[in-house]
């Protein structure tokens, strides 16, 4: 079943607004900035970039993710997220080496037009559509594997807190379902404060971030070298997890759409170090879960309050930041699994449901799973490959030559059986 494009007036979302999409808005972005903000920080580093051109890569990164994602959400009526593009960002860590900002900005907004372009010829809507449902929930379970497993494999560091988590989890589970995850996310911070597991103070930067252009040069080999794989990365192992994200929760995902506003976006913010955005899977999955919300129809106003923190988080520069990094790994580990647990769950039942589709889909999860990369392309895309040939190859039928039909004799008298098949009423 999918869910189109419809919902209530401005005051009727204030109505429905509840508190499961608040805390689903706030881990979102909790497990989006700590999952990969070290990578940005690495890319920055490789560029040579200043303090003042790192803070304002941080603000227009949270701005950019905080608007498209209110934006799309709200106007849809879906919890369609957006994220930066963090293989683009693990790309630029590693091929930035001797590039200048004016030349790397140049290749950003190439990037971005052709993300615009993408989006406005319909191409990549009509590619998603080919692909069966059981791989599309094959896919967002291997995805979001790893963060269940790293929940429980937090154990192995810090036991008492993983512990405290998740028999909160399944007791909220048992008892107040809606609320489990934002019972967790308290009992974990109450947790480690009380436990002085958070970093130091000292860590904390309190500087406001401001935006610096950049003027943008443009060179062929940055375009090619930087641009162009930049976006095929940022095609392959982002939009497309991000669109399987909402159909496995059935949702009718507005991609042409979707494309176009991330790629404006990115056209707008790439002199200030808006590099790439697009489609977020992870995070989407979290807000488009039943964890967000019982009714599916209003789980959008968990998109809308990520879009908000987003925000307050780009706002807030480098202070918000800093907040995060000195969070516990297990907390945040912990968190992210359990809250996706339902979704892996019921994307792996989805998965398999099928039995003639059966092998497809367990092949595209265990793909996704391994992690493995070529040329520079990450495991979902392989794994998508790989699925859609097994799918048609098992359902391929060898096409047979013309049958010779028998000429009956002229005298023949019809069988008992056909005798009864004839005259049967």
């Amino acid at each position: 079943m999918s869910y189109r494009i419809g919902g209530p007036g401005k005051s009727q979302m204030l109505q429905d607004l509840k508190l499961s999409h608040v805390v689903a808005g706030a881990v979102a972005v909790l497990v989006g900035y700590t999952g990969s903000v070290a990578i940005i920080f690495q890319a920055i580093d490789t560029l040579g970039a200043t303090q003042s051109q790192a803070n304002s890569w941080m603000l227009v990164l949270g701005l950019g993710m905080g608007l498209t994602s209110l934006l799309l959400s709200a106007w849809h009526k879906m919890p369609i997220l957006t994220a930066w593009s963090t293989p683009g960002a693990a790309l630029l860590a590693i091929s930035l080496h001797g590039v200048s900002m004016s030349a790397a900005v140049g290749a950003f907004l190439v990037c971005g037009l052709l993300l615009v372009l993408t989006g406005i010829t319909g191409w990549f809507a009509a590619l998603t559509r080919l692909i069966p449902d059981s791989l599309a929930s094959a896919l967002l379970a291997g995805i979001l594997f790893q963060f269940g497993l790293s929940a429980f494999a937090a154990a192995q560091s810090d036991t008492a807190l993983v512990l405290a988590m998740a028999v909160t989890f399944v007791v909220g589970r048992k008892w107040f379902a809606r609320y489990a995850v934002p019972a967790v996310l308290c009992v974990g911070v109450l947790w480690c404060a009380g436990s002085g597991a958070f970093g130091g103070l000292a860590q904390l930067d309190l500087s406001l971030a401001r935006p610096e252009f950049v003027w943008p040069s443009f060179s062929w080999p940055v375009l090619i070298g930087v641009g162009l794989p930049l976006f095929l990365v940022t095609m392959t192992s982002q939009n497309m997890p991000g669109v399987v994200a909402l159909r496995a929760n059935g949702y009718d995902a507005p991609v042409s759409s979707s494309l176009t506003v991330t790629g404006l976006a990115t056209v707008l913010l790439a002199p200030f170090g808006g590099f790439a955005f697009n489609l977020a899977a992870i995070t989407a999955a979290i807000c488009a879960g039943p964890e967000a919300d019982d009714n599916p129809r209003s789980r959008y106003l968990a998109g809308v309050m990520t879009g908000v923190f987003y925000c307050l988080v780009g706002l807030g520069g480098a202070t918000v930041i800093s907040l995060f990094l000195i969070a516990p790994k297990a907390l945040i580990a912990t968190l992210a699994g359990l809250a996706l647990l339902s979704t892996i769950g019921n994307s792996l039942s989805a998965a398999l449901a099928d039995a003639e589709g059966r092998d497809a889909a367990l092949i595209t999860f265990l793909v996704t799973v391994s992690q493995i990369s070529f040329v520079g392309i990450g495991a979902p895309f392989w794994a998508l490959i790989a699925g859609l040939v097994v799918h048609h190859l098992m359902r391929w039928q060898p096409t047979s030559g013309p049958v010779t039909p028998t000429p009956a004799k002229a005298n023949s008298t019809p069988q008992p059986s056909e005798t009864r098949l004839r005259d049967a009423p």
